[in-house]
């Protein structure tokens, strides 16, 4: 075809110049438009990005900053601790677990409180635990003991539990309240595996449980190293103290104390409640009927008055059964008397003829019996695990374990206390005062000891301590005798001022398992033929001649903050060495 003969047919090799600068002109406007809204764009998508960024950013330096000061918050609290590797991992995960993954920055007290909160939820697991190792076994002996272990374990539960809540609802608690509280937790688990133990069966039972109950009793040590630590810790790190961590000496009543306690111990026959007569003069024929009859938890205080006669039958105050006062007419004219026994199957801690657990208990003119005999071992008189607990002439009678002071504040004065081997046990924090302790004679091929204290952590505010005592021979006794023995390592006894008999051996204490090193027995100012000092076994941890400002820390101000309960029931005591 001719091109020329079709005006309308163009040549591709040729470009018009006009309609080539059109179009370029044109292009370069739309590859400025877009460019424009290429970096208006960016700029949009930037500008979101750092807006949504920078408070991400500021939010991670922030919660860096949160979780380092909880790091150094937490590392300062578990450092005083036995086990602070235990404590810090512990409180870290339920901090992070309680914020919902994100820790805050918590105060002192409440890493306290987080601890405690630890421990308590450790016991629920252990004792969910008993019922499937229960079901293990078909052994009388063995279940009796594990009976022990659930009482106790739920006790220890009830004493963390106390101390949560005097955190959270009280406006101010007393550090000493606490420790005390902690140390009996401790104290309970243990007796669980006195208990298993003396069965001497199944001991792959005792190492399971003591397996099980390994991260509790931990963590409520670590708990009581804090509680001993606390006001060190804060002191320490510049940080006010709050004005709930209050020492001791805080001076008030506790609400639970009634005003006319204060006289219940200087009257003969404060007017009782109820009244347990033999030949049916009073209200109640025994002295269970009368238990009974006392109201739960009550704030004021409850008096049984038990006349004269002979009482036979074991009684058991319950925990639940606050500011009782039992008295008698005197404690060679008022006897209880049983003679439950571990010979014949029952663990220690259930043999006692008169067991106490309820708070602020008192006993007045009463004589407490077990009448077992030494043939039958383990055969106590009386078990008490109340808190700030009083015997004021009273006396306990019986062999092997004759006075159960198993744990919490107790108070003994002008009271009588015979027995054989081990016949002053338990782990409480005890003060006896212008008391009679008169050991006896064993069964042959035995030594007594007086006493066998049980302190098994160092932070446990716990340990016997004697003073103005009477220290001499029931009837004829020729057996070896000593001051006591280290139930466990940490025992804790002291002998002030008190009248000694030529009986004791010049040794004065006797070993057993524990670690002798670590044991704290000393002696103050004793005067009498047994006092002598010069030929006592030679351990680290015996001290017997200890400074006056040793012996302070054992009286009844310092060591059971006698001034804030005992004046309250008119109990008398010396405070002054």
């Amino acid at each position: 075809m001719d091109p020329a003969a079709n005006p309308s047919f163009k040549s591709y090799s040729k470009v018009d110049e006009q309609a080539e600068e059109a179009f370029r002109r044109k292009s370069r406007k739309r590859l400025i438009i877009i460019a424009i809204s290429t970096v208006v764009l960016i700029t949009i998508i930037v500008g979101a990005l750092v807006g949504t960024l920078a408070p991400l950013n500021s939010k991670e330096s922030k919660d860096d900053d949160l979780s380092s000061s909880s790091s150094d918050s937490i590392v300062a609290m578990c450092n005083v601790t036995r086990y602070p590797e235990l404590c810090s991992s512990s409180m870290s995960s339920a901090l992070k677990s309680s914020s919902n993954g994100t820790e805050t920055n918590p105060k002192p007290h409440e890493l306290f409180l987080l601890s405690l909160k630890i421990a308590f939820d450790e016991l629920n697991i252990l004792s969910s635990l008993l019922p499937k190792i229960g079901n293990k076994i078909n052994d009388p002996t063995l279940q009796s003991a594990l009976q022990v272990c659930e009482t106790l374990f739920a006790d220890a539960a009830d004493y963390i539990d106390e101390s949560i809540s005097s955190i959270q609802v009280a406006q101010r608690y007393k550090i000493y309240d606490l420790r005390t509280w902690l140390s009996t937790a401790i104290a309970d688990q243990e007796t669980c595996i006195d208990a298993l133990q003396e069965t001497g069966k199944h001991q792959i039972i005792t190492k399971e449980v003591r397996h099980a109950m390994s991260n509790s009793t931990k963590f409520i040590s670590n708990s009581l190293a804090i509680a001993c630590n606390i006001l060190t810790i804060l002191n320490d790190h510049n940080i006010p103290i709050h004005r709930k961590l209050l020492t001791a000496f805080d001076g008030g009543f506790p609400m639970w104390v009634h005003r006319r306690d204060r006289r219940l111990l200087v009257e003969e026959k404060p007017k009782p409640n109820v009244t347990v007569a033999w030949d049916g003069s009073g209200d109640f024929k025994t002295i269970n009927e009368a238990v009974k009859s006392i109201p739960k938890k009550s704030k004021s205080r409850f008096i049984i008055y038990v006349k004269e006669g002979l009482y036979v039958g074991n009684v058991t105050v319950r925990k639940a059964y606050w500011n009782v006062m039992i008295y008698g007419d005197g404690m060679e004219k008022t006897i209880i008397s049983a003679s439950l026994n571990f010979a014949d199957g029952i663990r220690t801690f259930f043999s006692g003829t008169f067991m106490v657990d309820g708070r602020g208990f008192i006993a007045k003119d009463i004589g407490f019996r077990n009448t077992a005999g030494p043939e039958k071992e383990q055969a106590v008189a009386v078990r008490s695990s109340s808190d700030q607990s009083i015997f004021y002439r009273c006396s306990f009678d019986a062999f092997q374990d004759t006075l159960y002071t198993h744990s919490n504040r107790q108070f003994y004065r002008d009271c009588h206390i015979t027995g054989t081997v081990d016949f002053i046990f338990g782990n409480a924090a005890v003060v006896f005062q212008n008391c009679t302790i008169q050991p006896r004679q064993p069964l042959p091929g035995q030594f007594n000891t007086i006493t066998a204290q049980s302190k098994s952590d160092p932070n446990q505010n716990t340990g016997m301590s004697m003073q103005r005592c009477m220290v001499t021979p029931f009837d004829n006794l020729t057996a070896t005798t000593y001051f006591g023995r280290p139930w466990r390592d940490y025992a804790t006894a002291v002998f002030m001022r008190s009248y000694i008999g030529e009986f004791l051996d010049p040794l004065g204490w006797a070993s057993w398992d524990a670690n002798v090193s670590t044991v704290y027995y000393a002696e103050f100012r004793n005067f009498g033929p047994g006092s002598v000092i010069d030929g006592r076994v030679g351990w680290p941890g015996v001290r017997p001649n200890i400074s006056l400002e040793e012996a302070e820390k054992f009286t009844v101000e310092h060591f059971i903050q006698g001034s804030q309960w005992l004046p309250q029931a008119s109990v008398l005591y010396d405070e002054l060495l």
